[in-house]
């Protein structure tokens, strides 16, 4: 899978790249990640691109023309991108189901906005999508594209060494994670759950099942309502609820 990601401070973008799972991803060629500086494809001598907005008021905007000499260039030397997505914070809030459904397209680029927004004529006549990471504001977008590619990134086959792991993580199938434990098995007076050491599976799958339907119900309750659940699940929600 390809991703683009268009900037004008590339090195901040490029860093965070080199490391964990990401950089290893690169490394072993199981993505494809490039970072352009937006600066490259503007005009003037000065490579200025802002200026300030039509209407009046505070701060600068993201000029259009730079983004799409951006994307006509990655449309030349890296092929036509499936999806060109905007970091903006008035974008649509990024969810596990935006990772999946990316995951599973060929080539993504991402735009990273600046100052106090970028030209609407980019988001209404080049990109697909705008995304938010969450209710505030950034002093840009590169911070976000580099969460969302990290969260998308981890769902292409070969990024993860244990693939299995992704398939349980939190949000996969609607709940949060449930609570994980490693040695020593008592740690200042606190011990691990019996049952964790008990090497009875089923009865480990249930307690595990559990502890994520209890954990979600109680910080993110929210999610429930559109969880796949079944009737055993529906049952343990049951005795959560009534405390058993």
């Amino acid at each position: 899978m390809k991703f683009d990601i268009v900037s004008i401070f590339p090195a901040m973008v490029k860093a965070p790249l080199a490391e964990g799972v990401v950089g290893r991803a690169i490394g072993r060629g199981a993505i494809d990640v490039g970072v352009h500086d937006l600066r490259d494809f503007t005009t003037d001598r000065h490579r200025v691109v802002d200026d300030m907005p039509f209407g009046g008021g505070p701060g600068m905007v993201m000029k259009p023309e730079p983004f799409f000499a951006a994307v006509e260039h990655i449309r030349h030397e890296r092929g036509t991108p499936d999806a060109i997505v905007l970091t903006s914070p008035d974008g649509a809030r990024f969810a596990h189901r935006d990772a999946e459904r990316l995951s599973e397209l060929g080539h993504v680029v991402m735009l990273c906005g600046r100052y106090e927004g970028v030209d609407d004529r980019v988001r209404q006549h080049l990109t697909t999508e705008s995304l938010s990471i969450g209710d505030y504001v950034l002093s840009g977008g590169e911070l976000p594209a580099l969460v969302m590619l990290d969260a998308i990134a981890r769902l292409v086959p070969g990024v993860v060494g244990d693939e299995e792991s992704v398939a349980r993580d939190s949000f996969v199938g609607g709940l949060l994670d449930y609570p994980q434990y490693t040695r020593p098995a008592l740690f200042q007076g606190h011990e691990v759950p019996a049952v964790l050491l008990s090497g009875h599976h089923a009865a480990i799958a249930r307690w595990r099942r559990r502890e994520a339907l209890a954990r979600t119900l109680a910080r993110r309750a929210d999610l429930l309502e559109t969880a796949a659940l079944d009737d055993e699940d529906r049952e343990l929600l049951r005795e959560i609820e009534q405390g058993d």
